[in-house]
């Protein structure tokens, strides 16, 4: 069961991994950014405070375009989140100091996992 669940997990971080080394550069989506901070909350959706929280520092010249979050529910089969188009949106608009936020598309046995997520995003342009 454990290695089953292993190879589970290395077949979707190597599936990321090529999702983001295929993706567009982030300098090249957004020119004039020039520092990227994250702030990550995951919560149930039913509870009003983060379970987990981290801080993500986005090296703005290597990293790609693309913000798409795993679920830290380790039931979860399928799940996710994908915040690259909303974050997307407002570093174009040049926005410094934003918050985006999702819900897990996944599955806990047969029904949906029921996780959020909440990225606090502080942004500085050149």
């Amino acid at each position: 069961m454990n290695s089953s669940r292993s190879r589970e997990a290395a077949a979707r971080f190597a599936e990321r991994r090529k999702r983001e080394d295929e993706a567009r550069r982030l300098a090249v989506e957004v020119p004039a950014l020039a520092t990227l901070r994250l702030v990550i909350e995951e919560r149930r959706a039913t509870v009003a405070t983060a379970e987990s929280k981290h801080v993500r520092i986005v090296v703005v010249d290597r990293a790609p375009a693309l913000f798409e979050l795993p679920c830290g529910d380790p039931s979860c089969e399928g799940g996710g989140y994908d915040l690259t188009e909303r974050i997307l949106r407002e570093l174009r608009q040049n926005r410094t100091e934003f918050v985006v936020e999702d819900a897990c598309y996944g599955t806990v046995g047969s029904t949906r996992c029921g996780r959020a997520v909440r990225a606090i995003v502080t942004a500085a342009y050149r």
